[in-house]
């Protein structure tokens, strides 16, 4: 088995388990405030999109939540900006030097 393919497995038994545990907080019907709530942390750590495919909730639901809470939410999670900028940077680097 090749590293990729076992790092996606170990991902996804993670999510499973994730999933799992968001599905034991509720009771069958509607949506708890303990599920609620562990959407939000998940939203906090790793982004809206990445929390609905995670969670199996549409993405739409979570905003709506947090519309409701007050929260603000970002598109994508903080690392993703800062990536962006090194990216940035590093093509900017580049591209005086020449190449690019």
């Amino acid at each position: 088995m090749r590293s990729k393919e076992l790092i996606r497995m170990m991902q996804q038994a993670f999510n499973d388990e994730i999933r799992s545990e968001f599905l034991a907080f509720g009771n069958g019907g509607r949506y708890t405030e303990a599920q609620k709530e562990r959407a939000f942390e998940l939203i906090n750590d790793k982004g809206i999109r990445a929390a609905a495919r995670i969670l199996g909730v549409p993405r739409r639901t979570l905003q709506r939540w947090c519309r409701r809470q007050g929260i603000f939410v970002r598109r994508c999670p903080s690392w993703v900006y800062e990536w962006a900028e090194r990216r940035k940077k590093r093509k900017e680097f580049w591209q005086r030097r020449g190449y690019c």
